[in-house]
């Protein structure tokens, strides 16, 4: 079952655009729902909210092609804000609601933000001063010190709506950072053309039942790409309804399946984890209107989508994708002589995908003479698709290491049966993935060098059965420190303190040194090794 036709023409839109439209188109119909503060918006109200908030920034002197960033956990104020940013001809970036003052000062600075949305909550503690191009901070449902409120933004205002200098498909409509395959997170430049083609391949026929009809249960973050193109977009742009909550907790999760009449939710593997051991207990409801569950943003295993399907009689659709591709690049099928759990099923129309040898790589080689590999044998995965970044923000090194002549090399080894069922089985990138969160290796390490006991370390990821994967440090000392356990300790919660929770080593191994080739780059595979 090929698919080569798009929902709709994703050529000439904008975001803010298609999503207005849809709440002139579904006015009276419940939009969103709020969960952490109790709200419930008709699309009429969100269409209004989101007007009124650009024009709000507009009068507040947010420019054209400027940055916006976002620093809030899910809620209604975040949504509207996204679109509004994008009403004011602005850009916005995404902070995870969980980041650190370091981590939050980085993407700030990087991004040469304007203006941060925020509450005081999050930046609590935080100096935010002395960044150059930061103008202006709103707080949503607290106050804070030198911060505006948010609700100033709502307020009327005979400010207009600037018309957009750029087409669709190179205005940027989102700056999600993302670590790539390697090395410290990096903003990835998708237009609104990226993310509506992408919406629209997801959407498309014979590839996902998301539907206008849909109530979407969401806990996944919306500062991230899966969330927010997943999700926020497809529901809005279709016309169902989104019920909002912060974080994962299976207990109140399983309470709005059923109050809230939900048809689908998408989740990540240890959410979905915990959802079929509480089947397996007895205590997941028996009276859902689940029609069938996502999952993504890392590998799932075939036994446990069996497991909960066994247990519930949901079937789980696996995915596959990353920030640079709005996100996704594959979708696996419900069709019950189509339905692979081990599988992260074909290509979204209009993706083209190689597997090339990964033994002989060399990327000063021409694309057309690198080998393809039989069926069933692994090789790197390379794409290209109208789904596809512009590139990284301000970073061309970074930029060219992944885009080629148009094709993605995404640092994932694949296999591909004579069906055309894409599975993965490796990865060539560094990147670890715990819960579905991406932790940048070269950005721990960072860190940890700034502790005066490490003269060097490295650190990889170990597979684990709750989390996928979890971060562990290879550590060498500097002379007059001793090994032990309390140092050990001590260095996990030095990274705690300046990296979010997910970031922090939960293994220590102290070593002499750290393999290293040559030219000094870390060995990672002999520190895998040592873990295996």
């Amino acid at each position: 079952m090929l698919r080569t036709r798009l929902y709709a023409d994703p050529a000439g839109l904008f975001v803010h655009d298609v999503v207005l439209e849809s709440c002139r188109r579904n006015a009276e119909k419940t939009a969103l729902v709020d969960v952490s503060s109790g709200r419930r918006l008709t699309y009429r109200e969100y269409g209004e909210k989101a007007e009124r908030l650009g024009r709000g920034l507009a009068a507040a002197g947010i420019k054209p092609e400027e940055v916006v960033a976002i620093f809030l956990p899910n809620s209604w104020e975040f949504c509207v804000a996204f679109h509004a940013v994008q009403l004011a001809g602005a850009i916005p970036t995404l902070l995870n609601p969980t980041y650190r003052e370091r981590e939050v000062r980085y993407q700030l600075e990087n991004s040469a933000a304007v203006c941060l949305i925020t509450d005081a909550g999050q930046i609590a503690g935080m100096n935010l001063a002395g960044l150059p191009n930061l103008r202006k901070v709103y707080t949503t449902r607290q106050t804070s010190a030198g911060a505006e409120s948010f609700a100033e933004l709502l307020k009327p205002t005979t400010a207009s709506l600037p018309r957009s200098r750029q087409s669709p498909e190179q205005a940027l409509a989102a700056l999600p950072y993302s670590s790539g395959t390697t090395g410290l997170p990096k903003g990835a430049m998708l237009s609104h053309f990226n993310l509506i083609a992408n919406v629209y391949q997801l959407v498309a026929p014979n590839t996902s039942r998301i539907n206008g009809s849909d109530r979407m249960l969401c806990c996944l973050p919306l500062y991230h790409i899966y969330g927010l193109n997943v999700v926020l977009n497809p529901v809005l742009m279709l016309g169902g309804t989104l019920v909002l909550v912060p974080r994962f907790h299976p207990e109140q999760m399983m309470q709005l399946l059923v109050s809230e009449e939900i048809s689908m939710t998408p989740l990540v593997p240890p959410a979905l984890n915990a959802f079929c051991q509480a089947a397996e207990a007895g205590t997941f409801p028996r009276d859902h209107k689940v029609q069938w569950v996502k999952c993504g943003a890392a590998p799932l295993a075939p036994d446990l989508a069996r497991r909960f399907t066994a247990l519930t009689g949901i079937p789980v659709c696996q995915g596959y994708g990353m920030t640079e591709a709005s996100p996704v690049t594959h979708v696996g099928y419900l069709e019950p002589e189509l339905y692979r759990p081990d599988s992260i099923g074909h290509p979204v129309a209009q993706t083209d995908c190689r597997v090339l040898s990964h033994s002989d790589l060399d990327p000063a080689e021409d694309l057309d003479d690198l080998t393809e590999v039989p069926s069933n044998q692994p090789g790197e995965l390379i794409m290209r698709g109208p789904q596809f970044m512009r590139g990284y923000w301000k970073d061309p090194r970074a930029t060219a290491a992944v885009l080629r002549d148009g094709w993605y090399w995404s640092g994932d080894i694949v296999t591909r049966d004579r069906e055309g069922f894409y599975r993965v089985v490796d990865r060539r990138k560094e990147m670890i993935k715990y819960k579905g969160f991406s932790v940048a290796p070269a950005e721990v390490e960072a860190v940890l060098m700034e502790h005066p006991a490490v003269k060097e370390c490295g650190v990889v990821g170990r597979a684990n059965a709750a989390a996928g994967e979890i971060p562990v440090a290879f550590i060498a000392l500097r002379e007059g420190f001793a090994r032990s356990g309390k140092l050990g300790d001590e260095l996990c919660a030095f990274v705690a303190e300046r990296l979010t929770h997910y970031k922090q080593p939960r293994e220590i191994h102290f070593v002499d040194s750290v393999p290293k080739t040559a030219s000094g780059k870390i060995l990672r595979r002999e520190l895998r090794k040592a873990i295996a």
